[in-house]
């Protein structure tokens, strides 16, 4: 099996592969103007028309997040697929099959390439296997004694796939690794690792067994408890190609599959806690593997509803890890969207919790859950003594911070205004302490009309203009910033008579270049439809003259000094001139 996609076929499937129709199967479109738009899928804005779909340069766009990108990139964001599962879905919608070239190691030898969607399948059967192990293995009845134990009806453990894996170090590696390619699989998949000494060992041995699913329902990991008090208790799978634990979250899945429109999900800290939750009917529960909220997780939850609550315990830990999450969420918040916070007594979970008291009890806890902004300023006030002015300053040095991540919106205004009052200042005065919201700058920043930067936004919002234009070498002498990225795109234009801004995108992609082109694709350069070719070839013009006066100056500089010029130089220096006058 080979390796790289072509990139012939990467750009013959965008072309063949309307995005107006792909996305209107998802999220329903309305024609409006040139385009069409809809409410935006990846944010929960109110607006119904920030979302557009340009059919003629097959790219999307949003006004209020910024997401934006060609059909691939759509299935990928929407759908939760890595590119090459993007790539099978579009080919098996066209009825394609996907060619790979061959990759060499620098020996030459070809390098096996391991399919990632024969990763899912086999982490899939590991996951039936453990579930096969929890009712079968002769150990069994130590194993149903705690599930039992800790209240877990057998519905539950099937809804869950909750399985086994047995003692022994080697029963995922004997039961699976039969060729070359599988161990190599299980090797990336982390559910093996190899010893110093030589062979491998199973990473999991004699643990209760949680597969973490990712947004398409296939396994991608697994969380591994203990069944007595050993070390770690919990233990996760290592990152791998198919898991990273800072952007998974689990029980997103099951939640999704629960609630078509999801009002609210409870962030814990622990499978355990998700699973008994869930069996009380609190189905609405994820878990963050054993590590901090992340801006990820953040940003996945809020593309799926518009309310998070964090339940943490109410120690001092519980408290710092709220922190944290508060920290990454700021950036995160705009109005329509709450991030609330909930604090049980020490020495209590959400498992134990709604064991004893059941799901109103709990519920009842969720709705006086802290608001962000209550908890943001009872953390910060705990800091200062407010009776005097200089610990006034002190909040002030705190809060300030804080308050310039948050977007631009009523909420923000609101806890401005909460802290001059606070503070006993004008609001004004606030407002000149505070930093401008960063992603504001950067937009000013990258909109900030130049030569260069107008060249390459009318090219990639009208690719079409510079097919049949011819190559300039003068272009590869002048050091001018962007010039080479200009050169790089006309190279593909030129030849391209069809070419999408879609399609042309898709050559950046995982590039450095890759957000800055995506943004100039959508840039209102406030060019005119039937003036947009003659400002690109004027622009062009500009950069050729540029060369031009640079080639002159060096000459005549040339001149001036004790080095004289050669024959050939004096004639291209009265030549260039010559076409600087008729300039």
């Amino acid at each position: 099996m080979a390796g790289r996609i072509p990139r012939h076929f990467i750009d013959e499937l965008i072309a063949r592969t309307d995005i107006v129709d792909f996305i209107d199967s998802r999220v329903k479109l309305k024609k409006k103007g040139g385009g069409y738009r809809a409410r935006c899928p990846f944010h929960n804005g109110n607006n119904d028309s920030s979302f557009s779909v340009n059919d003629k340069q097959q790219f999307y766009h949003c006004f209020n997040c910024g997401a934006s990108g060609n059909v691939l990139t759509f299935a990928m964001e929407y759908e939760g697929l890595e590119f090459v599962d993007a790539v099978d879905t579009l080919s098996s919608q066209l009825g394609l099959e996907v060619p790979r070239e061959e990759s060499t190691h620098t020996g030459g030898q070809p390098t096996p390439y391991v399919d990632r969607k024969d990763m899912y399948i086999l982490m899939g059967d590991i996951a039936k296997y453990y579930q096969q192990q929890l009712s079968q293995h002769k150990n069994s009845e130590k194993v149903i004694n705690y599930v039992k134990g800790r209240g877990l009806s057998g519905q539950t453990v099937k809804h869950f796939q909750i399985g086994y894996a047995p003692e022994g170090w080697d029963n995922v590696y004997k039961r699976f690794s039969n060729s070359a390619e599988i161990e190599k699989q299980l090797l990336e998949a982390g559910m093996i690792k190899n010893r110093e000494t030589g062979g491998s060992y199973d990473f999991f041995n004699d643990r209760l067994m949680f597969p973490i699913l990712d947004r398409r329902g296939r396994v991608v990991g697994f969380g591994g408890r203990v069944f007595d008090n050993q070390e770690p208790k919990y233990l996760n799978s290592p990152e791998t190609p198919l898991f990273h634990k800072g952007k998974e979250l689990y029980g997103l899945y099951q939640v999704k599959q629960a609630h078509k429109d999801i009002k609210r999900i409870l962030v814990v800290e622990g499978y355990m806690d998700v699973v008994a939750l869930a069996q009380y009917g609190i189905d609405y529960a994820v878990a963050s593997l054993g590590t901090a909220t992340t801006p990820d997780h953040i940003h996945t939850l809020f593309r799926n509803t518009s309310e998070i609550v964090c339940c943490f315990d109410g120690d001092k830990a519980g408290r710092a890890a709220a922190w944290r999450a508060l920290e990454n969420a700021l950036p995160y918040i705009q109005d329509g969207r709450t991030l609330r916070f909930m604090f049980l007594a020490d020495g209590e979970d959400p498992d134990s919790f709604v064991q004893k008291e059941g799901k109103d009890n709990f519920e009842s806890l969720i709705s006086q859950s802290l608001p962000l902004s209550d908890f943001l300023f009872q953390q910060l006030l705990a800091q200062v003594d407010m009776t005097s002015s200089d610990s006034k300053s002190k909040l002030a040095q705190l809060a300030i911070p804080l308050i310039g991540r948050l977007n631009e919106s009523i909420f923000r205004q609101m806890m401005e205004e909460r802290l001059t009052k606070l503070l006993g200042i004008e609001l004004e005065g606030l407002q000149k302490l505070l930093p401008k919201e960063e992603n504001q700058q950067k937009k000013t920043v990258k909109n900030k009309t130049t030569p260069m930067r107008l060249a390459i936004s009318i090219l990639l919002q009208h690719p079409n203009i510079a097919y049949g234009l011819p190559e300039f070498p003068e272009f590869k002498e002048i050091q001018l910033p962007g010039l080479n990225l200009l050169n790089s795109l006309l190279d593909i234009c030129r030849v391209s008579p069809n070419i999408t801004t879609g399609q042309l995108l898709e050559h950046w992609r995982e590039t450095p270049q890759s957000k800055q082109l995506n943004q100039l694709a959508v840039w209102q350069n406030n060019i005119k439809e039937d003036k947009y070719e003659d400002q690109f070839l004027d622009t062009l013009e500009k950069f050729l003259n540029l060369h031009l006066n640079n080639k002159i100056e060096y000459l005549k500089q040339k001149a001036r000094s004790s080095e004289a010029l050669t024959t050939e130089e004096t004639q291209q220096l009265a030549i260039l001139l010559s076409e600087q006058k008729q300039n």
